[in-house]
């Protein structure tokens, strides 16, 4: 989990009125957050560096606007990740989203594929090139799937939060979440049933 921004140490006030110090103190706090959230989404350091940009100039020129309803890195993460989301969908270099699944009688999306990893050692399972898998199968995943995901299970926010940041509701970020862990349990699961064929587990 991330270590979130110290909300006590900022001055909300000063930040309203725009005060420099206050600002440079935010940025300071924050950029590694913003910056690995980005990463994560975009998967191209050049746009994380233009997202986080965006977002504080954006925080910069609206911080009236923010009523403090929510913590000043849920604002945050919500400005971070609508400009890592229209740069996505501005790009459109072809990253193909995985929402298919096996629809249950229930409604409920259930992956294709799941392997039983019981027989693998412990570190067998989080090994550099299983993060490597996880990594390349997240940047598989939807925008808005991948969002959920980063936020909630990466980033640690509570499901209120995360859901505040993507400006949507609880019940849509777990279903959005629910769909991001089952594609990824998938991914996952096709890498290790080759490891284990070819280990003739």
């Amino acid at each position: 989990m991330s270590e979130t921004l110290n909300e006590e140490t900022l001055n909300l006030e000063a930040l309203r009125k725009k005060d420099k110090r206050a600002f440079a103190q935010l940025v300071d706090q924050n950029s590694d957050h913003i910056y690995r959230l980005a990463l994560r989404l975009t998967g191209n350091s050049q746009d994380a560096e233009d997202v986080v940009q965006e977002t504080f100039i954006k925080a910069f020129n609206n911080v009236e606007s923010f009523e403090g309803r929510s913590k000043v890195s849920t604002w945050l993460y919500r400005i971070a990740t609508n400009e890592a989301l229209m740069l996505l969908r501005r790009r459109k270099d072809g990253i193909t989203p995985i929402d298919e699944g096996v629809e249950t009688d229930e409604g409920e999306i259930m992956p294709i594929q799941i392997v039983d990893w019981c027989c693998l050692p412990e570190k067998e399972i989080m090994t550099e090139e299983t993060r490597q898998v996880l990594q390349e199968a997240a940047l598989q995943l939807s925008s808005a799937n991948r969002a959920a995901f980063l936020l909630r299970d990466v980033e640690g926010l509570s499901t209120q939060e995360a859901a505040e940041a993507l400006d949507i509701s609880e019940s849509a970020l777990k279903v959005r979440l629910m769909r991001a862990r089952l594609q990824l349990r998938e991914a996952l699961s096709d890498y290790f049933a080759n490891r284990m064929a070819k280990e003739g587990l």
